[in-house]
């Protein structure tokens, strides 16, 4: 039970958990799909997938632990069932689904999103209100697009962006959101064969980078101003949307 020996694997995979760490304590939106797809540069993203969980559940523990006064119990109570119906979709049709096509829709909605924000008259002037329907929605995509290729948080951030929740409630809540969603993840990535001895004996290895990283996201997330706070997640959304878009295309064939 030996990990990865590679140097150059490390290159990639140590850069990856710090940026999913500071993501994981709330800070820079959904860059923490960044994570895998960097790792995959040294390893295949099957193998990747499966390095990089149990340092997810890690983060989320440390993040849990950061943020067990700050959440939105509504929100949360609306998108965690769902997601979990996500998850068990993605499961079903794990053997159908392409995960590239759903990287370039999960892309196309997500930069769409950000334009009209950034075009259209969308402000945190204007919050919008909390609907049943919309979140129980973007939930079950989210834990889908979270089972299928990583992606859950563009569209969670669909629906919670527009809430406009002082910034720690909103990494708070997300924390809380994927950290469900991750737990519950385990069981079907177990049943895939996605932890065998090298991936959890690697996952070992970069381990004591997990809490650090996401300590030091919960830091900057707690000193931060809203306004900019807010600014820089669309950004952080509008990268990952041209990330997916990209890797979407790639995996299709059309570049």
């Amino acid at each position: 039970m030996l990990p990865i020996s590679d140097p150059l694997f490390y290159l990639y995979a140590i850069p990856a958990v710090l940026i999913v760490g500071l993501s994981k304590g709330g800070f820079g939106g959904g860059i923490a799909l960044i994570g895998v797809p960097l790792m995959s540069l040294a390893v295949s993203p099957i193998q990747a997938a499966g390095i990089m969980l149990p340092i997810l559940l890690v983060m989320d523990a440390v993040g849990l632990l950061s943020y067990r006064h700050s959440f939105n119990k509504p929100v949360l109570f609306l998108m965690i069932p769902a997601g979990c119906v996500g998850i068990t979709i993605g499961w079903a049709t794990a053997a159908y689904v392409t995960a590239d096509h759903v990287r370039l829709i999960v892309g196309v909605v997500s930069l769409a999103f950000v334009l009209n924000h950034w075009l259209g008259s969308a402000s945190l002037d204007g919050k919008s209100k909390e609907n049943k329907l919309l979140g129980g929605f973007w939930g079950m995509v989210a834990g889908f697009t979270s089972f299928v290729s990583h992606s859950g948080g563009p569209p969670y951030q669909m629906y919670t962006l527009k809430l406009g929740m002082q910034p720690v409630l909103y990494a708070g809540t997300s924390v809380v959101f994927f950290a469900a969603i991750n737990a519950v993840k385990v069981i079907p990535y177990f049943f895939l064969g996605q932890f065998d001895t090298t991936n959890l004996a690697t996952s070992a290895a970069l381990m004591p980078l997990a809490p650090l990283a996401t300590y030091a996201g919960v830091r900057i997330v707690r000193v931060i101003d809203q306004t900019l706070f807010y600014r820089i997640t669309y950004i952080g959304v509008f990268f990952v949307a041209l990330k997916l878009i990209w890797d979407g295309l790639v995996g299709l064939g059309y570049f």
